[in-house]
């Protein structure tokens, strides 16, 4: 039978402790560096979040400028074609009192 000694069994008490505080001081830091990496990537999926409606919001305004910029061409164009219109209709209007007139007279 063999006797351990007094130090040697506080040696190993001692070993197991600190391998414990070791363990136990790994395993927050471990903890800490998941809550760290968990908040860096809500930060980033709030920060793309943004970015993406700050672009949709970006594509929207665009593409109500042009849709604003061809209704105005369509706007204008209709409204020359009504000019032209009036221009001819006006050029007629001369020949067709003409003509009322000489009905009227020569009955």
């Amino acid at each position: 039978m063999k006797i351990v000694s007094v130090e040697a069994i506080e040696k190993v008490t001692q070993t197991e402790q600190e391998a414990k505080q070791r363990k136990d001081a790994a395993a927050a830091e471990s903890k800490q560096k998941l809550q760290t990496a968990q908040r860096a990537a809500q930060r980033m999926l709030e920060e793309a979040r943004t970015n993406a409606e700050a672009q949709a919001r970006q594509m929207m305004a665009q593409a109500e400028a042009q849709a604003a910029q061809q209704t105005q061409q369509v706007l204008d164009q209709a409204a020359q074609e009504c000019q032209t219109m009036k221009q001819a209709a006006r050029s007629h209007l001369e020949q067709a009192a003409e003509l009322i007139v000489e009905k009227v007279v020569n009955g």
